[in-house]
């Protein structure tokens, strides 16, 4: 029987874990995208389809024999891939827990609801009168965005206008979310369900960029959480209903309290989900399929004693890679990788997100020590180049 995987563009998650992840488990992979000329060959059969729309995604997959599951790792895509799960009566998501962590203000409502740790937060459109109550600094960022994209943090009341201004206009004029700025140290929980279990797979602490923009630039494995933040965690997601699948929960410690930043319904990116799965030593790309085919969630692992570490190497400025390295790994006591993520000759404009990422290194050893001195060692030893 097949998989049908929802995905937009080409991403390394696919490529090099889920897709090989079927094939070990004997299944075929239908996979259905709205960018069919940005894959290349694979070996599976690919079909564009607007794969945004639910209605288009069953006009296909009705023609043909039930699939064993349905399945998206994109931010994008959680909410039909959902639907057309529960359609089609297969394993999936609750489609309004998609939806709420998808669309950021549905998050701060339901949490709100549930008095658990309520954030103020307000939609405002471009040239709106501000809330006389508006905290600073305060941080702008589109309802439904991903990877630090289109988000601010703002000092001013003007430049809350501004930003609203600006988000607002790439946005398409949709209302753009303004809520207060959560100070603290950003970490984040992954965990696995299969409707009935979670499993806690631990957590990265999150070292960003300098303001206003949000670039995530490293994180380091941090399993173990202070006190009962880890349970505060687990009680508002699962308020927003989130138990199936891969989770990446992003929140913020502040004077003992976990406050949530954004819920991505998914696994975890950006390559640090294969530093998870090498750090656990699991499979964790099958154990997320097998949980979409109806398997029950597996007893956990063996506990592990090291540490882990991703690093993303960015562009300062716009303009031409005219110098990188070239994709590597290194084994040893640390067994450290190297992916490019931008190609040497391509152009591209300063954004201020993880599109400016030139490649991510990713780093498991026995000891935060060992893992920090081969990753700054490596860091050291290899040249970006950003050629204006």
């Amino acid at each position: 029987m097949s998989i049908v995987l929802l995905a937009t563009v080409p991403t390394e998650a696919v490529l090099d874990g889920f897709l090989p992840a079927a094939h070990r488990l004997d299944h075929s992979v239908l996979l259905l995208t709205d960018s069919p000329g940005a894959w290349p060959s694979l070996g599976t059969e690919v079909r564009g389809c607007d794969v945004h729309d639910p209605r288009a995604v069953l006009d296909l997959v009705t023609q043909r024999k039930r699939p064993a599951a349905v399945f998206s790792n994109s931010d994008h895509l959680q909410v039909p891939a959902a639907l057309v799960a529960d359609y089609l009566g297969l394993p999936g998501k609750d489609w309004r827990a998609a939806l709420r962590g998808k669309d950021k203000v549905l998050m701060r409502r339901a949490l709100a609801d549930a008095a658990l740790d309520p954030v103020w937060a307000c939609t405002l459109t471009a040239g709106e009168p501000l809330p006389a109550d508006l905290p600073l600094p305060a941080v702008v960022k589109p309802r439904s965005g991903v990877a630090s994209e289109d988000v601010y943090l703002a000092s001013t009341v003007q430049e809350v206008a501004t930003r609203v201004a600006e988000v607002g206009a790439r946005q398409a004029g949709a209302p753009v979310l303004v809520e207060e700025y959560l100070d603290g140290p950003l970490h984040t929980l992954e965990t696995l369900g299969d409707g009935h279990r979670l499993r806690v797979l631990g957590g990265f602490r999150t070292t960003l960029g300098a303001p206003p923009n949000f670039v995530e630039e490293r994180l380091d494995w941090c399993p173990d959480l202070p006190g009962d933040i880890q349970q505060q965690v687990l009680n508002q997601v699962a308020a927003l209903g989130v138990g199936f699948g891969a989770c990446h929960t992003e929140f913020v410690l502040t004077a003992g309290r976990a406050r949530l930043v954004e819920v991505n319904y998914r696994m975890i990116g950006d390559s640090c989900e294969f530093l998870l799965a090498d750090l656990l030593g699991e499979q964790l790309f099958e154990q997320v399929l097998r949980l979409h085919l109806g398997e029950p969630l597996p007893p956990a692992g063996a506990s592990q004693h090291g540490h882990a570490r991703v690093d993303y190497p960015c562009a300062d400025r716009s303009g031409v890679l005219v110098e990188a390295p070239d994709r590597m790994d290194l084994n040893g006591p640390v067994r450290l990788a190297y992916r490019p993520m931008r190609a040497v000759g391509e152009r591209r404009q300063l954004t201020g997100t993880n599109r400016d990422y030139l490649g991510v290194v990713r780093a498991v050893g026995p000891d935060r020590g060992s893992v920090d001195r081969a990753v700054e060692e490596f860091l050291a030893e290899q040249t970006w180049r950003v050629a204006a």
